[in-house]
């Protein structure tokens, strides 16, 4: 299994985030991390609201949250299809548990993975009674960065999930998919694999909760953001030959569409 990733890629426009809240990644313990790709901690103490914005990856996630006048509380945000836009303000404290695409599904065994796609569930009833009124306070009140990953940690290793073999090949197959920049086309994918296209749709389904041409699309949309905010001149043509796109117009659109403005609009606001 490959260590999680270190970067920010789908955050748009990091550095400005980073500018005004304490973020940190966080490595779970080690027999989770087949499962978990990682922890994500934020901390904010705003003099003005911020409106922080993410394109979504391929994965599900366990959030518990402090706002500001709210009593804490925990939801599953699945695979969020649109832009991800959350509104923070005064004091505020979140911490995130990223499990692996694919590897939600062992968690909350009863359903598919696609009954959670572009839902956020507070205090969803899929854990042990009495599991999450316990763990709340554990994650959200020490100030204490440790004892919050501890108390992550004990939350995950208490549930025990079942080994789920299927779970385990969706998760390497999304992961071929970030890491493989030649797979382009679910057709090709499917064969290379050995397996139908429809037997790969209903396993991205049941266990991702989005489709393989999704989740190659959205790692493309990855890249291109990414690459907006670090070079000073993208060759955009270039770029979407690169990511598989049959001219720059597509990437365009494609970019347009989930980030809400064009590539070089984009780069040119980030800088």
């Amino acid at each position: 299994m490959a260590t999680p990733r270190r970067d920010t890629r789908g955050i748009v426009d990091a550095a400005d985030l980073f500018a005004r809240v304490d973020f940190r990644l966080r490595e779970p313990a080690e027999p989770l991390r087949a499962r978990v790709e990682h922890y994500w901690l934020i901390d904010w103490n705003l003099t003005e609201p911020y409106v922080s914005q993410v394109v979504p990856h391929p994965a599900v996630h366990v959030v518990f949250q402090r706002f500001a006048r709210e009593d804490p509380f925990v939801e599953v945000a699945g695979v969020q299809l649109g832009l991800f836009t959350q509104r923070l303000e005064e004091r505020g404290r979140v911490c995130g548990i990223k499990f692996r695409p694919g590897s939600f599904r062992p968690f909350a065994p009863a359903q598919p993975v696609t009954d959670w796609t572009g839902r956020r569930v507070r205090s969803p009833g899929i854990f042990p009674p009495g599991h999450l009124p316990a763990a709340l306070p554990a994650v959200l009140t020490p100030d204490d960065e440790e004892a919050r990953v501890a108390a992550l940690d004990a939350f995950l290793l208490a549930l025990d999930p079942r080994p789920d073999p299927q779970a385990e090949l969706a998760t390497a197959l999304v992961e071929r998919i970030r890491t493989d920049r030649t797979i382009r086309r679910v057709t090709a994918f499917a064969r290379a694999e050995g397996v139908s296209v429809r037997l790969l749709q209903r396993l991205f389904a049941a266990y991702v909760g989005v489709g393989p041409k999704w989740v190659i699309l959205r790692y493309r949309i990855h890249e291109a953001l990414e690459r907006a905010e670090t070079e000073r001149a993208v060759g955009w043509a270039d770029l979407a030959a690169d990511l598989g796109y049959a001219d720059q117009a597509h990437l365009v659109r494609d970019f347009t569409s989930t980030v809400g403005v064009p590539p070089g609009a984009y780069a040119q606001a980030v800088r």
